[in-house]
């Protein structure tokens, strides 16, 4: 395949992993933003969703797609309320404290992951997606008779992943809706902007944060949904959306939901684009030398408000 086709191939592949990882990353700086918690665990939540969407298709157990669509309606709502729970649990008690929710945070992140190797197991397990057929796609070429179309032999793409690349567009309309039109928003947006003055309002702020965590952990369950049909759920698959996740939260500016978003398309582009042409490992060091840059040179983020 000529290099052409073959970028186009690698763009491709890396727009779903952007679409992913920016549903990973909203969570997760949602989180920080509202509540200004560092959640070591988000990654473990996102392996919840792929293993309940696992549970979900094996005990429905009729056509894949009557399964998947109970798997992206149920499992984010499965997760949201565990980790609304682990906030009422734990979280809480240590009264959102920034050292203390990091140790609590690691604690939930080792009691999920071996909570669930001990009941899922440790082979991964494939979901079947909704639908996979392979969609061929065209390039163009200059010839004597000037531009002409043609289909490259093996420039494709499955009808799948399409979707999850207009998936995530559709879930990130429906979140700015509810934070700039709706009075859920506001009382987010309050709380995220000063927490006692929310109180003194009549806010409860304490319930607050236990529907921000869950709406959050629902946010990663929500991507791992979507991905588990392309990969496999794996009660290990958490680290890699944890640590991609905390690279965009920091370009793009903690607690920055724009700055969120537009770092996720650019990781998540250049993770697949690298990954194709080059390795995996190779994307994570470039990644991981971005953040190195971004925190020598701009340590708020690119989106980040500069402290006085």
């Amino acid at each position: 395949m000529e290099f052409g086709p073959h970028l186009m191939l690698a763009m491709l592949e890396g727009l779903v992993q952007a679409s992913v990882l920016t549903l990973t990353a909203l969570g997760l700086s949602l989180v920080f933003g509202v509540m200004r918690v560092v959640n070591v665990a988000h990654g473990e939540f996102f392996m919840l969703g792929a293993v309940f969407a696992w549970w979900i298709t094996q005990a429905i157990g009729a056509s894949p797609a009557l399964g998947f669509i109970a798997a992206l309606l149920l499992a984010p709502l499965l997760v949201g309320l565990i980790a609304a729970l682990s906030d009422w649990l734990v979280l809480r008690r240590v009264e959102y404290d920034p050292e203390r929710t990091i140790v609590a945070t690691i604690g939930l992140l080792y009691i999920i992951q071996q909570l669930t190797l001990m009941s899922f197991g440790p082979d991964a397990r494939p979901v079947p997606p909704p639908f996979n057929s392979r969609i061929a796609l065209p390039w163009f070429e200059w010839g004597e008779g000037g531009l002409s179309l043609y289909w490259p032999w093996g420039l494709s793409i499955t009808s799948y992943k399409l979707f999850v690349i207009l998936a995530a567009p559709v879930v990130l309309a429906a979140f700015w809706l509810v934070m700039a039109r709706t009075r859920l928003g506001l009382v987010l947006r309050a709380t995220r902007i000063d927490g006692e003055i929310a109180r003194a309002f009549a806010i409860p702020v304490e319930k607050v944060y236990a529907l921000v965590f869950g709406i959050g952990a629902a946010l990663a369950a929500l991507g791992a949904v979507l991905v588990v049909p392309i990969q496999q759920a794996h009660y290990l698959m958490g680290g890699d959306p944890l640590l991609l996740s905390f690279i965009v939260v920091i370009i793009g500016g903690l607690g920055s939901l724009r700055g969120t978003v537009l770092a996720a398309v650019l990781i998540g582009m250049s993770d697949g684009i690298i990954s194709v042409f080059f390795t995996p490992t190779l994307a994570k060091i470039i990644a991981t030398l971005l953040v190195a840059m971004v925190l020598v040179f701009r340590p708020e983020g690119l989106f980040g408000e500069r402290r006085a």
